[in-house]
C-alpha cells in the first residue's frame, strides 16, 4: 500500500513537471443546474442549505421548498426553477445525486466535528469556489488520520470503526 502511494505522488509530481494536466474526477450529473459559487457568492452559508439532522453523522441535502423560499421570485421564469417549482408544489425531493457517501464501515459524525470547530472546506475544498462539484480526493483514512494527528485527536481505531 505505502508503495502505491508514493507511486502515485511520483506519478503525480512527474506529471507536473511534464507539463501535463491532471484533470479533476468528473462531477455527476445532477437534476437541476446548481453553482455553488453562485450561492456562496450571494452570501449563503453551507449550513443554511445542508442540515444536519440528529443524529448528526449526515448532512441533508437542501428540500425543494427551501430552494423555492428565494426562487420564488428570483430567477423565476428560468426552465431549471419551473421545475424545482414542481417538486415543490408536489412535495417532491429533488433528486440529487450525492457527490460524498459515508462507507457502511465508516461511523462519522459530521456534527462532532462540527462542534470541533472543523470547516467544511477542510474535507471537501473549496466548494464555495465550484460551479459543479465533484468527489475531492482529500477524503481518505490517511487524509483523516493526518487531521487528527494534527489536531491531538484520537487515533483510536474504534472511534470510526465498528469491530463486529
Amino acid at each position: 500500500m505505502r508503495w502505491a502511494c508514493f507511486s502515485l505522488r511520483l506519478l503525480l509530481v512527474s506529471s507536473v513537471f511534464a507539463g501535463v494536466v491532471i484533470s479533476q474526477p468528473a462531477a455527476p450529473k445532477q437534476p437541476l443546474p446548481f453553482s455553488h459559487k453562485q450561492h456562496a457568492g450571494v452570501g449563503l452559508k453551507c449550513k443554511e442549505c445542508h442540515q444536519n439532522a440528529d443524529p448528526g453523522e449526515m448532512m441533508g441535502l437542501p428540500a425543494a421548498s427551501k430552494c423555492m423560499a428565494c426562487h420564488v421570485e428570483i430567477a423565476k421564469d428560468k426552465p431549471a426553477i419551473q421545475s424545482l417549482k414542481q417538486l415543490a408544489a408536489s412535495k417532491q425531493t429533488i433528486p440529487w445525486v450525492r457527490v460524498y457517501q459515508i462507507p457502511s464501515y465508516v461511523s462519522f459524525s459530521h456534527r462532532s466535528h462540527l462542534e470541533s470547530s472543523a470547516s467544511c472546506q477542510e474535507c471537501h475544498g473549496p466548494v464555495a469556489e465550484r460551479e459543479v462539484l465533484w468527489r475531492e480526493g482529500n477524503i481518505t483514512m490517511g487524509a483523516c488520520m493526518d487531521c487528527h494527528r494534527k489536531n491531538r485527536a484520537s487515533l483510536d481505531c474504534a472511534l470510526c470503526h465498528e469491530f463486529r
